[in-house]
């Protein structure tokens, strides 16, 4: 295959996260976003030491599998890849691009590990208990438009009004939005430029309760009527008819040059900028920016799983550290069942989201540290006599890694948003005298390419 060539192949499998392999005679191609049997158009976009990367033009047929998608944006809008295909084919593809990976660290361990298959989330659709929405236009200089960016685009938008991973309360407050900002005249903040006003919607709805916060992120380049457009857009979304019930409306400033939602002033328009979810019997207070899980019905089979794992029906003696511990979901379920449970956690906010909940849900023997787990390591005095890792998509620091093992526990549970960072790491696991006794992989995203993993790691030859 040669750079700028245009060819046609078959898809013969997709590698996590949505790597088709394509072939094309006797040679293949990595393209993203084919699926499993389609014959598919794709140039070539690089090309080094035998190995080719491609850029899917257009599908020429469809595979065997699909049996079209539900959502009249699929394919357009960037955030689904797999929405073409029933969810049971879903769950194959991804249980066997896990258990490629893991294989390919642990084929020769002795004795070998467990695989477990994947554990479907309970609802594949409407599933979502959050969504950022972008302001642009689905083409240059075209009509407003608010949804996810366009497949492989940075900068057009498509706006997702039939969106299938929320319910219908998200599609109308996005429908109002967009249609009381484009009525207005207002400009979306424009990425090269740096212009603009409005950057994005932020909505979030607790499964268990059905509380609402919506948030309108701006920039401070504020037309002058800033204060009866805000005003007025508040007053849209009241008048609704949701399902659910709005908890909070906030205005959130933003003037950093990067597209992440965060915030430089928070305006509270309505009610208040938290509202409560239920998780397992627990109750968590949760902000504009508290890290949760995105799918709670999914949440909790994924932390019944880690249960299940740590055989926690039973008394755990002494310390367990919970590193990564986000809003402290996991540490508030092992607390009942610990003698003590540490959190470490990065983002400070999240500390002290978990504290809260912590003391909501009576929980005494919970400590939440605010910091990075590299340095905090060094600062706690007492010593785990079991480690919960749930690392971001980065996997854990490789200078931590060392610390961790250091402590020589002989279960370490590893929790994983992205399966190629837990291969790399559970070598080094391997390599310091763990082996894997058992993993699992549930699907908290599904019709997306990304999938959660649980691995039990246990110390060999334990004195």
């Amino acid at each position: 295959m040669k750079k700028g060539q245009v060819y046609e192949g078959i898809v013969e499998r997709v590698d996590f996260p949505n790597k088709a392999v394509v072939r094309v005679g006797e040679e293949t191609c990595i393209v993203k976003n084919g699926l499993p049997g389609q014959k598919i158009l794709f140039s070539v976009t690089k090309q080094r030491k035998g190995k080719a990367e491609g850029r899917l033009l257009q599908v020429l047929e469809a595979g065997p599998e699909e049996c079209g998608s539900p959502c009249s944006h699929f394919g357009a809008c960037g955030g689904c890849t797999y929405l073409s295909l029933p969810y049971e084919e879903q769950l194959k593809i991804k249980e066997n691009q896990v258990k490629k990976l893991l294989d390919g660290v642990l084929a020769e361990q002795t004795p070998p590990y467990v695989f477990e298959g994947i554990k479907p989330s309970p609802y594949p659709y409407e599933y979502r208990n959050k969504m950022e929405f972008s302001f642009g236009d689905e083409e240059k200089d075209g009509p407003l438009a608010l949804g996810m960016h366009k497949r492989g685009s940075f900068y057009d938008v498509v706006t997702v009004s039939d969106c299938r991973l929320v319910d219908e309360d998200y599609r109308q407050i996005l429908d109002v939005a967009l249609s009381y900002f484009a009525q207005k005249g207002v400009r979306y903040f424009h990425r090269l430029t740096h212009t603009g006003y409005l950057r994005h919607l932020l909505v979030r709805k607790a499964f268990g309760t059905g509380e609402i916060l919506a948030a309108l992120v701006t920039t401070s380049q504020a037309p002058a009527d800033e204060e009866a457009l805000i005003k007025g857009f508040a007053a849209r979304l009241r008048e609704l008819s949701l399902k659910g019930t709005l908890a909070g409306i906030l205005h959130i400033v933003n003037d950093s040059p990067a597209d992440v939602v965060q915030s430089d002033e928070t305006r509270l328009l309505y009610g208040r900028d938290f509202f409560y979810e239920i998780l397992l019997g627990l109750r968590f207070k949760i902000s504009v920016f508290s890290f949760f899980q995105t799918n709670t019905p999914g949440a909790e089979v994924l932390y019944n799983t880690v249960r299940e794992y740590l055989g926690s029906h039973e008394q755990i003696p002494g310390v367990i550290f919970d590193l990564y511990s986000g809003t402290g979901t996991i540490a508030q379920l092992l607390a009942p069942v610990a003698g003590k449970v540490i959190g470490v956690e990065i983002v400070e906010e999240a500390v002290e989201a978990a504290r809260e909940n912590a003391q909501l849900n009576g929980l005494h023997n919970c400590e939440f540290i605010a910091g990075d787990v590299l340095q905090v390591l060094d600062e706690i005095k007492e010593k785990p006599d079991l480690i919960v890792l749930d690392p971001p998509r980065d996997g854990i620091h490789p200078k931590a890694l060392p610390k961790i093992l250091s402590y020589g526990v002989e279960k370490i549970l590893y929790i994983s948003c992205k399966p190629t960072s837990l291969a790399r790491d559970l070598e080094v696991f391997i390599q310091n005298g763990y082996r894997v006794e058992k993993a699992v992989a549930v699907d908290q995203f599904p019709f997306t390419g990304n999938i959660e993993t649980i691995c039990l790691v246990s110390k060999l030859n334990v004195e």
